[in-house]
């Protein structure tokens, strides 16, 4: 799995050019390494081009739970974060970004079905990168033990059930 990944890196950094038009859906456990991704990624890329996607490709539904540089989840939020994260992603979509990434968990479908239809819409290439096995117990363990917002592994298992392929 990891030398998949590493080839999707180095396939995406290699194809990387400024007036490319690439959405990448990222889908996997908390823990599962996303964000890691993300971050080798902005590093294999020339130096313009990861600056650029840190500063405006990367949308994630948690940094709207972040107050004063701290994570602080509120279920109550959850629904209109996730809407605030989809109208951000939108709005780099429409402003051209080379290279724009959903970085959620998008375990089910319906969770990235409109990131998807909207990048598509707008002319994007669409690709959806899955990290790690969210299947596997010992993936959930490993999850479960190095997430960076407490998730228990109960909540893992019970998100893991969630995924559909």
């Amino acid at each position: 799995m990891e030398q998949k990944l590493a080839l999707c890196l180095q396939t995406l950094a290699a194809q990387y050019h400024p007036k490319a038009r690439l959405a990448v859906i990222l889908r996997g456990l908390p823990g599962s390494g996303k964000s890691h991704w993300v971050n080798a990624l902005c590093e294999a890329l020339p130096a313009d081009g990861g600056t650029r996607l840190r500063r405006a490709g990367i949308f994630s539904t948690d940094n709207f739970f972040l107050h004063q540089g701290e994570y602080r989840f509120d279920g109550n939020k959850l629904a209109m974060n996730h809407q605030l994260n989809l109208a951000a992603f939108i709005e780099a979509l429409g402003r051209g970004e080379p290279l724009v990434i959903c970085d959620n968990t998008n375990l089910a479908h319906w969770e990235f079905v409109a990131y998807e239809a909207a990048a598509t819409a707008l002319g994007y290439a669409t690709v959806r990168v899955l990290v790690g096995d969210p299947r596997s117990r010992a993936h959930q363990t490993l999850c479960a033990g190095r997430n960076q917002h407490g998730v228990s592994l109960a909540a893992i298992t019970k998100m893991a059930r969630s995924f559909e392929k």
